[in-house]
């Protein structure tokens, strides 16, 4: 008896925080994810790093010993500004010396990776003005940037999403989940052949360093505005059209990042997905479940006051003669 009655109060309450835990859940999976891609990436790139390393120490003690003029500390000096300057996009290279990282292209392509908060990390401000003028020119201009994107996406979300759905369940009768389900995979097919597949084939063939994964990987990180930075393209020594090229780049990022959102937003629309976030939301208290615990108030209230009423009903009363009070008139001992 008392287990079945434990077993019964288990059951009530996890079914009343059903949606905590849920979320519980949601951030037990969310750290195991996290954990399982440290661990992945760890054993994964760590070898090669060790290689590189040990490539680098070779190559270092062979240059010291065939310039024994010049000591150790003056090439960790050397090696040091050289790095620094990279950081900011600045090679001592010749090969490099042509392209400049601040003409008007190139700082327009800046301009977008800021906005779009990609941020490939190749190009950053040197001067103490431009360091200042980036953080003011952020502020402002990624909720723009956000206002700009929604106002976008919410007037192609009527014409490629929500009309042809509207469209094809009305006049084919198919049942609208239905409809939606295979609306977003083709829309999500034509985004992966428009934004990712042709363009990898055209950075593969237009930079010379490249392979199709490269090019894949590159359009994947900037579309999803991770943005590491590991490759930028047009910055190939004597590239062709080096100016048309970063503007054709920049407008590419703009509308890539523009159908990615557009496709996410289809997706979230998805009524079995819809279904799947509300698992892990807080319920809305609504205006009828108001109602009602008002009404469950004043029902109790209204109870206990009857009983108080039937209770002083049921008690035996007491009568007490009062002598009526008779004016001195009618008093026959005083006539």
């Amino acid at each position: 008896m008392l287990q079945s009655l434990a077993s019964n109060s288990c059951v009530r309450l996890i079914q009343s925080h059903k949606s905590t835990w849920y979320f519980a859940s949601l951030v037990l999976g969310y750290l195991l994810y996290l954990v399982f891609g440290a661990v992945v990436f760890s054993s994964v790139e760590l070898p090669y790093e060790d290689l590189l390393r040990q490539d680098l120490r070779t190559m270092k003690k062979q240059f010291l010993q065939d310039h024994q003029c010049l000591s150790e500390e003056r090439l960790e000096v050397f090696l040091k500004k050289a790095l620094d300057a990279s950081n900011y996009g600045v090679s001592i290279l010749n090969n490099a010396s042509a392209n400049w990282n601040w003409d008007f292209t190139s700082a327009l392509f800046f301009a977008s990776t800021v906005l779009s908060t990609t941020g490939y990390g190749h190009t950053a401000p040197l001067s103490d003005g431009g360091k200042g003028f980036c953080i003011i020119y952020s502020v402002i201009g990624i909720p723009f940037t956000l206002l700009f994107l929604t106002a976008v996406v919410q007037r192609i979300m009527v014409y490629s999403t929500r009309r042809p759905i509207m469209y094809v369940h009305t006049h084919w009768g198919l049942s609208k989940p239905l409809v939606a389900i295979v609306h977003a995979a083709l829309l999500a097919v034509l985004a992966v052949s428009c934004f990712f597949l042709i363009p990898a084939a055209i950075f593969s063939a237009l930079e010379e360093n490249w392979n199709f994964l490269e090019s894949f990987y590159f359009c994947f990180i900037s579309l999803s505005t991770i943005g590491l930075g590991d490759y930028v393209p047009g910055e190939a020594v004597n590239q062709k059209f080096r100016e048309l090229y970063k503007v054709g780049i920049t407008v590419y990022l703009v509308l890539g990042l523009i159908v990615m959102l557009v496709v996410l937003e289809t997706f979230c629309e998805l009524q079995q997905l819809k279904q799947l976030r509300k698992m892990f939301y807080l319920k809305k208290e609504k205006p009828q479940d108001r109602l009602a615990i008002l009404e469950h108030d004043h029902l109790s209230f209204t109870t206990v006051s009857c009983r108080d009423t039937s209770c002083s009903d049921n008690k035996p009363q007491k009568f007490v003669s009062v002598p009526s009070l008779s004016s001195p008139n009618d008093d026959p001992m005083s006539q």
